[in-house]
């Protein structure tokens, strides 16, 4: 049977070496076959105005379009991750959030399925093993300790998906838990913790490799006790996440951990709860409600922020419009550096012959979203664009 073949034309690309103008992508199947430049040919479709980047890759997200990810309801799942992927999230790991221990593992399992039906590529359960002096939007009587006896509960029920876990490494059994993840080769991520400059150093030397949403529910810089801001931003074996949504990170805190880390330490992530991509009223976030006004996620009694109602195309843009990162910057942070992070960099994250075809598509002068392509298939945006005609 024939294969389907897809040409994209006369458009920017934005490749791991620099950006090409008047690219020629060609798509077979669910792969990119080549990356070349020269003129459009009959067939082709044009995308003169465009600009191709590869699909973005968000390590953290509750839900989107109304649904959550700690539903434990495997079509509200389905339908967060379809709302996402038509932001341009063609890669996603799906976040849980602090609950009973039972309910965490019905959650699990429910995403597991999907993540081999190969809608997700992981779960981040992100609680209950955080510090309950930064707990944020979770429910502090639901907190426990890191015993990692606990958290290989968690980790087993997902069946050989768990990517990440978020935990406070300050509290007991916070760093022999770190240990086991990383032997088990399970991201541990440092957040909602209350952790030292030192504690999170040993955490590091323990195998933590991330940062959960970098500055926000941990303690700030202070000139005598760094804290473990400092210490997660100059270690080279961190990843740092960042939620540029202009709520969480002032844009000049952004533009200074791009500065230190790099962009190829940088993950921009959503941490979208199920108000992502729909608007304002009352919604679940785990055992909790969450009251968006303005676009704005809060506990209803305006003690925390409750996650983002961001999206990743908007973080795409706002990086160039308002941020001061180039156009390889922004990919490498929302595309290329989460992908190597999950292991996943050599199937997606750029634009390579050989890696599936994970395409997004924004205009070149407002970078806004025209079209999204997962795996060689259309998510959305097919019809903008015209066939080249026999001259």
């Amino acid at each position: 049977m024939a294969v389907d073949r897809t040409v994209l034309a006369g458009a920017r690309l934005v490749l791991p070496g620099g950006v090409v103008e008047d690219g020629r992508l060609t798509v077979r199947g669910d792969r990119i076959t080549a990356v070349t430049s020269g003129a459009a040919q009959p067939g082709d479709l044009d995308l003169t105005g465009h600009t191709v980047v590869p699909g973005f890759v968000d390590l953290h997200v509750h839900g989107g379009g109304g649904a959550s990810y700690a539903s434990g309801n495997a079509e509200e799942a389905l339908h967060a991750a379809r709302t996402h992927l038509h932001h341009g999230t063609t890669t996603t790991v799906a976040s849980t959030v602090t609950g009973e221990i039972d309910d965490l593992t019905r959650q699990a399992a429910v995403l597991s399925e999907l993540v081999e039906d190969d809608i997700l590529a992981g779960i981040h359960f992100e609680g209950p093993f955080i510090s309950p002096g930064r707990c944020g939007a979770h429910r502090p009587d639901l907190l426990r300790e890191p015993d990692p006896a606990l958290v290989r509960t968690l980790v087993d029920a997902a069946r050989g998906h768990a990517t990440m876990v978020t935990l406070a490494p300050e509290l007991p059994g916070g760093l022999d838990s770190v240990r086991m993840l990383a032997d088990l080769g399970i991201i541990a991520a440092i957040g909602h913790t209350d952790s030292d400059y030192t504690t999170t150093l040993q955490a590091i030397d323990a195998g933590a490799t991330v940062a959960t949403h970098l500055f926000n529910a941990m303690p700030a810089i202070a000139h005598r006790a760094p804290g473990p801001i400092v210490a997660l931003l100059e270690d080279e074996r961190v990843t740092v996440e960042l939620i540029n949504d202009g709520v969480h990170l002032h844009p000049s805190v952004l533009d200074l951990a791009h500065r230190t880390a790099g962009p190829h330490r940088v993950a921009l992530i959503t941490d979208a709860m199920a108000a992502a991509g729909t608007g304002d009223g009352l919604y679940p976030l785990g055992p909790l409600q969450v009251r968006v006004t303005n676009g704005i996620a809060m506990l209803p009694d305006g003690s925390s922020i409750a996650g983002s109602t961001l999206t990743l195309d908007q973080a795409f843009r706002r990086a160039l419009t308002i941020g001061k990162l180039t156009l390889n910057q922004a990919v490498q942070s929302l595309s290329a550096t989460p992908a190597r992070l999950l292991g996943l960099d050599h199937r997606t994250g750029s634009l390579e012959t050989g890696k599936l075809a994970d395409l997004v598509i924004v205009d070149s002068e407002s970078f806004d979203l025209v079209a999204v392509m997962r795996h060689g298939h259309w998510a959305r945006g097919a019809d903008r664009f015209r066939t080249v005609r026999t001259a």
